[in-house]
């Protein structure tokens, strides 16, 4: 009985909004907390750009002005969920929108979230949930380089087999840090959730590591470096630094996606190819 109770209200709403206009149906989705409009001044055309910043990559950004381009980003941004908790994870980009040289609204976001409960678009006031359709259809439009094809699982894993690689002969009570916050040419690509997901792949790996945290002291320092990359090859140097004894092993990859597959060289033997 409740089951056609339900689909009885269900089907009157659906009679109720074919008889009115789109203006009552988007208050009807703002009732229903479906829809905001916090960002009417978006619709407005009160914005004359949007530059969208790269956090860990200063040199990455972009600026939007393509009156296109910027509905696109209303229509997402209108339909994100305002919930009560911004994302713990550190954001991979800021977005300002700029009205004028002295009025900007400015937000930080967090890429690749799929949870619709954690904020990954925030402001100093306001938190939302946001649409991955922000990293398919505004940001990657926006790109002007390519990245290597299955980058978040050849740049995690080639680490890891490095790191194996390494704890094979090493001294498991070393405390090792991995350093990745100085590959300069790879910082682009990288993001926040993919981080926590590499961070529960080594956690299974029992080693004594973890990423590098400001503040800490490490018996081992792991510094990834990307040398170079197109769109089928990732070529990359790993260093570990050995505080105590001041000495440095260094192991090089080479990954190459022939015929689909990724073919992974992890080895502390540089290849003739590097």
């Amino acid at each position: 009985m409740r089951k056609s109770k339900l689909i009885y209200l269900c089907l009157l709403v659906l009679i109720t909004l074919g008889f009115t206009g789109c203006t009552s149906i988007d208050k009807m989705k703002v009732k229903l907390g479906l829809k905001n409009n916090d960002f009417e001044y978006i619709k407005q055309g009160k914005i004359e750009k949007i530059i969208i910043q790269n956090t860990r990559d200063k040199g990455f950004r972009f600026v939007v002005t393509d009156k296109k381009a910027i509905g696109e980003l209303y229509d997402i941004l209108s339909n994100a969920k305002v919930v009560s908790e911004k994302s713990t994870l550190t954001p991979d980009y800021v977005f300002e929108m700029q009205e004028t040289p002295n009025k900007v609204y400015k937000f930080n976001y967090v890429a690749g979230l799929t949870s619709k409960e954690s904020g990954n678009l925030y402001s100093e006031d306001k938190v939302y949930s946001v649409s991955k359709r922000i990293d398919s259809d505004i940001i990657k439009n926006f790109w002007n380089v390519r990245k290597p094809k299955d980058f978040e699982v050849i740049y995690y894993e080639s680490i890891l087999k490095a790191l194996d690689i390494y704890a094979k002969d090493g001294d498991k009570s070393k405390k090792i840090g991995i350093n990745l916050n100085d590959d300069i040419e790879a910082a682009k690509f990288i993001l926040s959730a993919d981080l926590e997901n590499f961070k529960k792949e080594l956690k299974k790996k029992n080693y004594n590591a973890e990423l590098v945290e400001k503040d800490k002291e490490y018996d081992i320092t792991m510094n990834v470096k990307t040398k170079g990359y197109k769109l089928t090859l990732y070529k990359g140097l790993v260093s570990f630094w050995n505080k105590a004894e001041m000495s440095e092993k260094k192991i090089w990859i080479l990954d190459e996606n022939i015929k689909s597959r990724w073919n992974f060289y992890i080895s502390d033997k540089a290849p003739d190819a590097f």
